[in-house]
């Protein structure tokens, strides 16, 4: 499989980094509804060790769910992106 098979303008990556670029908050929850996933925990985790980004986790309910955002007053033009989502580098937004 090539990388660029595998890095895909529709994957989970993409998904989750949009989402955070819109301001959304989001959780597992809302990535199984949205787009059928199931690796949210490790691409947050790889968002914010490999790549950088500045995720700000709130653990809610009795069951401690964690819910994603990014933190307030990032520079997108600041952020690396991941192969599979750097064509959200270049679109207006989240500053």
């Amino acid at each position: 499989m090539s990388q660029d098979q595998f890095y895909t303008s529709e994957s989970q990556v993409f998904w989750t980094c949009k989402a955070l670029l819109d301001k959304r908050t989001i959780s597992h929850r809302t990535e199984i509804r949205e787009v059928r996933g199931w690796r949210l925990g490790a691409i947050i985790h790889r968002l914010r060790h490999h790549y950088g980004w500045p995720i700000h986790a709130e653990y809610r309910g009795p069951q401690n769910v964690a819910h994603y955002s990014l933190k307030e007053g990032i520079d997108r033009a600041k952020l690396r992106f991941p192969p599979s989502a750097r064509a959200l580098a270049n679109m207006g937004g989240a500053q």
